[in-house]
């Protein structure tokens, strides 16, 4: 019988880049995005809360102690998963328009690469990175397509029709959600040894081919939808079901960051939706994983939840398995995009 360990996480991009450049995406959108109401552009109208963390630097002291818990919490995971010492740790993340693009977008896609190469800081455009690291570096992780191929067949097997792809697709083939991940785990730069196994998700369903992984608008005509919840959930018990009937020991990892202030219409695409996130984080932390699985995808739209559905899979996983979870950090946050759980299932 295998082992499994379960790991909530998040990908965070803005943590790469220095806190004087004000890489959270509100910093650019008050100069350039139309939707933000003219009363909104001035920090005088704001929530109270939003303007504390705006202070008199424009966010950067309240941008470095929000990244500072982040990293915190990243070493505690770091420790964890060395502690358990997986033969492989299999992730969900989302692809936004980055291996997937027009010409296939998968609901679920198994990455049963031979090795993971990919070159992170080529998204940051002329910023640099916080490790001072060259722009073009390439970063070299092991696969695991024997698993890989393992689970995608089980997995038709049991009815779920998964896609599997051996080699990249569109540019290095590992989205953001991954290689930010793994940046993270190795931190302070000592090697992160474990093979991974990356599940794409396609997260952002309806807008993940009219926006093109970005802010910007480029079709008035929706994609269709994401996979629902209910189906996500499924995934992630009849993941953990295989694995657990295999003899390898396996971290499980969800990948992203919860409501998204620029997917949160009702909030004018200013600040993150931390009600509804405050309600998932309470089911969650009580074990009530149906109340997760029942989720309406349209509730989760409207609340800027879309990645949240990464989650759904691990919480799938952890009812499979009877695991309950340990939260290492809830970091909110009105200014800078999404509030941060990081957490251990077991």
């Amino acid at each position: 019988m295998g082992d499994i360990l379960g790991i909530g996480t998040t990908h965070y991009p803005p943590g790469l880049v220095p806190d004087e450049y004000k890489p959270w995406p509100l910093a650019r959108m008050l100069h350039t995005d139309p939707r933000i109401p003219a009363h909104l552009r001035d920090p005088a109208n704001w929530p109270e809360p939003m303007r504390a963390e705006w202070g008199n630097d424009e966010g950067i002291a309240a941008f470095k102690a929000h990244r500072e818990r982040v990293f915190s919490a990243f070493r505690t995971l770091r420790d964890e998963i060395a502690a358990f010492r997986p033969d492989f740790i299999l992730m969900w993340g989302d692809d936004q328009y980055e291996n997937f693009q027009d010409d296939v977008i998968p609901p679920f896609c198994v990455l049963a690469y031979d090795t993971l190469t990919f070159q992170p800081f080529k998204r940051l455009g002329n910023r640099p990175n916080i490790w001072g690291e060259p722009g073009d570096k390439a970063f070299t992780w092991a696969g695991q397509p024997l698993a890989g191929r393992y689970l995608t067949s089980r997995l038709l097997e049991a009815g779920i029709d998964m896609s599997y792809s051996y080699r990249p697709l569109h540019g290095d083939g590992v989205a953001h959600a991954f290689a930010n991940t793994l940046l993270y785990l190795d931190l302070d730069r000592q090697g992160f040894p474990y093979p991974v196994l990356p599940v794409t998700v396609n997260c952002y369903g309806r807008d993940v081919v009219r926006y093109r992984g970005g802010g910007t608008q480029h079709s008035e005509e929706a994609d269709p939808p994401a996979p629902s919840p209910r189906r996500c959930f499924e995934l992630g018990r009849a993941t953990a079901r295989i694995l657990r009937e295999s003899s390898w020991r396996a971290v499980l990892m969800a990948s992203s960051s919860w409501s998204h202030a620029f997917l949160t219409e009702k909030n004018h695409f200013l600040y993150p939706d931390l009600e509804a996130d405050r309600v998932l984080l309470e089911h969650l932390r009580a074990g009530d994983y149906e109340t997760w699985r029942d989720l309406p995808l349209e509730r989760l739209e409207a609340s800027g939840q879309h990645e949240v559905l990464n989650w759904v899979c691990l919480a799938g996983a952890a009812s499979e398995l009877g695991h309950k979870m340990e939260l290492v950090d809830w970091a909110e946050t009105w200014l800078f995009n999404a509030p941060k759980c990081q957490a251990i299932f077991r």
